[in-house]
């Protein structure tokens, strides 16, 4: 038996290390039960065609006890695409589909909120349907390489550069995506704007060599960004998240000045109502990512990588943020919310098993089993 299978026994501690977490807060206009929120983590378990498998239902409805699941990111159109058996929010089918998980978190009295990720140039022809193209800002091919079912590691892409009609036409992918996750049935959408994906390939002075209104200054590389949160509140008003990472150069993302480009950004959405900035906390040491976010942003504000309940509880205290949201710790433990109320250690996740297809891994780590002393 895997060591992730086995129950977790510990005594119930009279309360809580994190009180904080257990405080109710509202995000624009959705109200959380506490402040333990989901991080959106790509686990590669959907159906080829991208809608999501009974196994994603179990999952997130096993987990509904977060304030706030922040759903892996989905593709708005295939040409988003990035990886293997990732979720789309396309068709009819992928609604459908999507309708049973929010049911399914509904029922146990969750909310839910869908990560739109356009992949830009980060994917494979391997991976896509044929003669579905990859596109980015301009015509820079991303270093590195990304896993095919169908031909194991295979570089990325060269991508295709937008035209600036064509930009305006993914904006409204991103309108269609919320429309479409609004029928699904989710709380609120958000955008991911980091890990070297489309919004952040603009964003980027390294990867965005444009001449028209979307490149140049830091503003217009903001610009689609900003078009694309603007689309999205159209369809669901104060209930819209941006994601971003100051500094992250993950998937081969280079800027030459993070911190004035996410300023631009945070600034450009001023005006928008944003429900919320999810911010990770800055792989470099020279930016302070939550401190430049609460100086740009009014607005509440998730924290995110790293924390345990301890370190969340006082970055809350202390007015850093105002709600931290958990990835690993989630992997391996369905009932974190739980194990953080009662003080309970909680379980490891297996690795080798985060991304393969199946039920490893994903839907087999069980809750603790609760001793109550006598």
């Amino acid at each position: 038996m895997n060591s992730h299978l086995k129950d977790d026994v510990i005594e119930r501690s009279p309360t809580s290390v994190a009180p904080f977490l257990f405080e109710p807060l509202s995000l624009g206009e959705i109200t959380l039960n506490n402040r333990i929120v989901m991080a959106p983590m790509t686990r590669n378990r959907a159906n080829p065609n991208g809608s999501p498998s009974s196994l994603m239902v179990q999952h997130y409805a096993e987990r509904a006890s977060a304030g706030l699941i922040i759903a892996e990111g989905t593709w708005p159109s295939v040409t988003g695409q990035a990886y293997c058996r990732q979720p789309g929010i396309e068709t009819d089918a992928h609604i459908e589909a999507w309708r049973k998980v929010t049911d399914a978190v509904h029922q146990k009295g969750g909310k839910i909120v869908l990560q739109i990720m356009h992949a830009g140039r980060v994917g494979s022809g391997h991976i896509k349907p044929p003669g579905v193209e990859t596109v980015a800002p301009s015509a820079i091919q991303a270093k590195g390489e990304v896993y095919t079912d169908a031909a194991g590691m295979q570089p990325f892409d060269m991508p295709r550069a937008l035209s600036t009609q064509e930009v305006k036409s993914v904006v409204e992918e991103h309108r269609q995506a919320a429309i479409n996750a609004k029928k699904a049935g989710f709380d609120g959408v958000e955008l991911h704007c980091t890990s070297g994906y489309l919004p952040m390939q603009f964003l980027c002075s390294g990867t965005n060599l444009r001449t028209d209104e979307y490149g140049g200054t830091a503003e217009n590389r903001a610009r689609f960004a900003f078009e694309c949160l603007q689309a999205m509140s159209d369809v669901f008003g104060h209930r819209v998240g941006l994601r971003i990472n100051p500094g992250n150069q993950f998937n081969d993302t280079q800027d030459q000045d993070p911190v004035a480009s996410h300023i631009a950004l945070l600034k450009a959405c001023r005006n928008l109502n944003l429900a919320y900035v999810h911010v990770m906390r800055a792989p470099t040491t020279y930016i302070d990512a939550f401190t430049l976010v609460k100086a740009h942003f009014s607005g509440a504000v998730i924290l995110n990588d790293g924390f345990n309940a301890e370190s969340a509880n006082q970055a809350i205290k202390n007015e850093l943020g105002d709600a931290v949201s958990f990835a690993r710790h989630f992997i391996a433990n369905p009932d974190l919310v739980e194990r953080i109320e009662r003080n309970q250690s909680l379980a490891k996740f297996d690795r080798a098993t985060l991304y393969t297809a199946g039920g490893e891994g994903y839907i087999d780590y069980p809750p603790a089993t609760l001793k109550t002393a006598n």
